[in-house]
């Protein structure tokens, strides 16, 4: 492709050279054309080196890649194409790769390997066999990434491996409506740009325990600000944590379609993809 590019610009000099050697007779009408001629060789020439420009820059390599895991054998969230959608937006916006799955299969020592954080966005139920799982532990041991979002935490209840990684099951959740999230860590990347008072509706989950002491809390929901909350003054919403030889982040947030076109919870999804990645920030496991 750039050497087309190359040829493109070169032709486009040489008919620009070669005009400038035609002698043309110098009366009014001459005049006009032939600065239409100038002009119109000058913006051919600006559009080749937007071209060149424009390719040099997409052909940067991305700073890591991502794999998307959307696997169901549960509850299907039918917000999941727009979470996709989004993480591949945030993707071509801030220099990472994206690829998508519902293919188990893919969890194996070999396809793992070449992502730096793999994201298990609205899975539910048991979606990995024994051999998949073993390949996903191998990999969290030698220093990958995971982001769970909203039902990744109603996965795979069966297996206490899985349960450690994501730092809470799912118990229950009222209807979906307005509630305020604190911030309770502004230093975390995915939780630095966002107001100390984060207003937005969502499903808003009730958790089987409370991982605090365990994990490092990011978030916490206000249960005085809507109604269906079962877990207390203390919430947790949000959470990171350095675990099996690898960094996990999890947000219970992210049930809306909705969700995935605020920009505040863009904001929120690209800081635990580069802190899973390992680019931004650290998470101890204890605050």
């Amino acid at each position: 492709m750039m050497t087309g590019v190359f040829h493109f610009m070169a032709n486009s000099l040489g008919l620009i050279l070669a005009g400038g050697k035609l002698r043309v007779p110098w009366n009014a009408v001459n005049r006009e054309d032939r600065r239409q001629v100038r002009w119109g060789h000058a913006a051919l020439l600006a559009v080749g080196v937007s071209v060149v420009c424009s390719s040099i820059g997409n052909s940067a390599d991305p700073r890591f890649t991502v794999l998307v895991f959307s696997k169901t054998a549960g509850f299907r969230h039918d917000s999941i194409p727009q979470g996709v959608a989004a993480i591949e937006a945030l993707g071509a916006e801030h220099g990472f790769a994206v690829d998508e799955t519902e293919d188990a299969a893919r969890f194996s020592d070999a396809a793992l390997a070449r992502y730096r954080v793999i994201v298990f966005l609205n899975t539910t139920g048991d979606v990995l066999d024994a051999g998949q799982k073993a390949a996903f532990e191998g990999y969290m041991r030698s220093g990958g990434g995971f982001v769970g979002i909203h039902s990744a935490a109603d996965t795979e209840y069966g297996w206490p491996w899985y349960g450690g990684l994501i730092g809470a099951w799912f118990k229950s959740h009222p209807q979906i409506q307005r509630a305020t999230v604190h911030v309770a860590d502004p230093r975390h990347p995915s939780m630095k740009d966002l107001p100390a008072a984060w207003e937005r509706t969502d499903e808003w989950y009730n958790f089987r325990t409370n991982p605090r002491g365990a994990v490092r809390v990011l978030a916490t929901l206000d249960e005085a600000t809507y109604s269906g909350g079962t877990m207390g003054a203390d919430h947790p919403i949000a959470w990171c944590q350095e675990v099996k030889g690898g960094r996990s982040w999890y947000t219970g947030m992210g049930h809306t379609k909705e969700s995935y076109a605020e920009p505040l919870f863009r904001l929120h999804l690209l800081g635990g993809m580069e802190s899973a990645a390992g680019i931004a920030g650290s998470c101890k496991n204890y605050e």
